[in-house]
């Protein structure tokens, strides 16, 4: 017999691992509080938000930018919307960082920290930051150009508080190519230059530097490929294995293509000799960072501490099948919860990207409460997280159900005989908004016995960890309260034994 760990962050709520009623805690009037609007992920106060942009640590400052429409609550001219943590649990809401202008919208990108001042940007000794970015221009668009997306630069000399755009943009012209976005920059440290990851239709780009002014194209990977859809929001960045040694991971975002329809992000594992990027597997082959149909976009932060071969990553919460009609009102999206991924190694020596929660979240919890039966006063503590420990088998069969008193449900069906992961959103609560929403999300669960699983659920999603983060599952729900109420259907090979409970506080309190 296996063990299996089961937790359950849930906000805020009521709870009994058994069933018994629990109720709602009424926080009507309150900062943040909408239907639906998430409690312990990040998402704009108001109007439209997209891929997650120009994410950079820089002196004690998690800085997260965002594709954004202060205009509107649907698509539309994007700005580049902006928020700082200290501990990616927090945020705090800052002025919009870049406005469209002239050279087109202000599509997504990234931003490092120039510490060697480079750019020449810095004066007296000031570190800028330089925000790397696509222009748009829909103006050539209309006109039906193709060459509508360029790269330009902006720096910041006050800790990104404000932006100066730089006056030779376009740093990076467009060759005649209608999908030509997306710079993800990294400094790499043996060629003492900078590098670029862009997205180019079919395939991954690169290109270096030296002063983030003039680059110079270096390769392509991926050319070719059919991928089911067009190449977004790339990122490459090295990784250090269990025995020490470097590798590099290259994200890949695709819209459409993913593996449940609509957008998705896949991931390769190879080598980076500061030119040219090579993988340990075919351009063609699919490995997924995350098989629920709500993670795309997502990228990692630069400039962060050593991490022990670690990377920090958020990802926009959203499918672009969906994401203009979902039925929120005052805004619209929300960021993953923030991850750290690390390189493992499976028991056949293959390396996979494992994903955990950041350990911060811990500082908005409360303590452990063991027990069958678990009850929590929402008026001390309005938030829950539990955990449950359930003994199986690799023949089981088992649900877990998240449930409301509304009767929405969302079920999760492990199938290890079959070895597949299946998630059922058609009953969870609105879901007429479009006709995709229902449709089934499955996982292959190839990897062996299933030992652990952790979950959290907010107001309107769900992100699931299998095996402390082998596989991962993010899906929104929209139900017509909370799904407070959560149960593990056993098989005759499944037994419930313990399980334990603690809170999570809201972090817009």
């Amino acid at each position: 017999m296996k063990k299996l760990l089961i937790s359950l962050f849930i906000v805020p709520m009521m709870l009994s691992c058994t069933g018994v009623k629990k109720e709602n805690v009424n926080r009507s009037g309150e900062y943040m509080n909408e239907p639906w609007r998430p409690q312990v992920h990040f998402s704009p106060e108001n109007q439209w938000m997209n891929d997650p942009n120009g994410m950079v640590y820089f002196e004690g400052e998690y800085h997260l930018f965002y594709q954004y429409h202060p205009d509107s609550t649907v698509w539309g001219p994007m700005h580049w919307g902006h928020a700082i943590s200290k501990d990616l649990i927090h945020w705090e809401h800052l002025p919009i960082a870049l406005y469209p202008d002239s050279l087109g919208t202000i599509f997504s990108g990234s931003a490092v920290a120039d510490v060697n001042n480079t750019s020449g940007f810095g004066k007296d000794g000031e570190i800028p930051l330089v925000a790397i970015y696509t222009n748009h221009s829909h103006e050539k668009e209309a006109n039906g150009d193709i060459d509508y997306q360029t790269q330009g630069i902006a720096y910041s000399l006050d800790n990104g508080r404000t932006w100066k755009k730089y006056e030779g943009n376009p740093v990076l012209d467009n060759p005649g190519i209608r999908d030509f976005r997306d710079p993800k920059v990294i400094w790499h440290k043996d060629r003492e230059e900078w590098i670029m990851a862009l997205a180019v239709k079919d395939r991954v780009s690169f290109y270096s530097s030296t002063d983030l002014k003039t680059w110079a194209f270096e390769s392509d990977f991926g050319s070719g490929v059919d991928h089911g859809g067009v190449v977004e929001c790339p990122d490459l960045f090295p990784m250090t294995t269990p025995d020490g040694k470097e590798k590099w991971v290259l994200l890949v975002s695709l819209n459409p293509g993913a593996p449940n329809g609509g957008s998705g992000t896949k991931y390769y594992i190879g080598d980076f000799d500061g030119t040219e990027f090579t993988s340990d597997w075919p351009a063609e082959k699919e490995v997924w960072l995350d098989y629920g149909k709500d993670n795309y976009a997502g990228v990692t932060w630069s400039n962060v501490p050593d991490e022990n071969g670690s990377r920090l990553f958020i990802g926009w919460m959203s499918n672009w099948q969906y994401a203009n009609v979902v039925p929120t009102e005052k805004w619209r999206s929300s960021n993953t919860l923030p991850r750290k991924l690390t390189l493992k190694e499976d028991a056949s020596g293959n390396l996979f990207v494992q994903s955990e929660f950041v350990e911060t979240l811990d500082k908005i919890a409360s303590e452990w409460e063991k027990g069958n039966v678990l009850t929590v006063n929402p008026e001390e503590f309005p938030a829950y997280q539990y955990q449950m420990n359930v003994e199986t088998n690799e023949s089981s069969l088992f649900e877990i159900a998240l449930k409301n008193t509304k009767g929405d449900k969302a079920i999760f069906l492990f199938d290890l005989e079959k070895g597949l992961l299946t998630f059922d959103r058609s009953n969870s609560g609105q879901t007429a908004f479009h006709e995709n929403f229902t449709d089934l999300v499955t996982a292959p669960l190839d990897f062996g016995p299933v030992t652990e699983i952790e979950m959290v659920v907010d107001q309107s999603s769900s992100e699931l960890l299998v095996n402390g983060g082998r596989l991962q599952m993010t899906n929104l729900v929209f139900p017509q309260e909370l799904l407070n109420n959560v149960e593990v259907v056993e098989s005759s090979q499944t037994k419930v034994v313990s399980s334990q409970v603690r809170g999570l506080k809201s972090i817009w309190k």
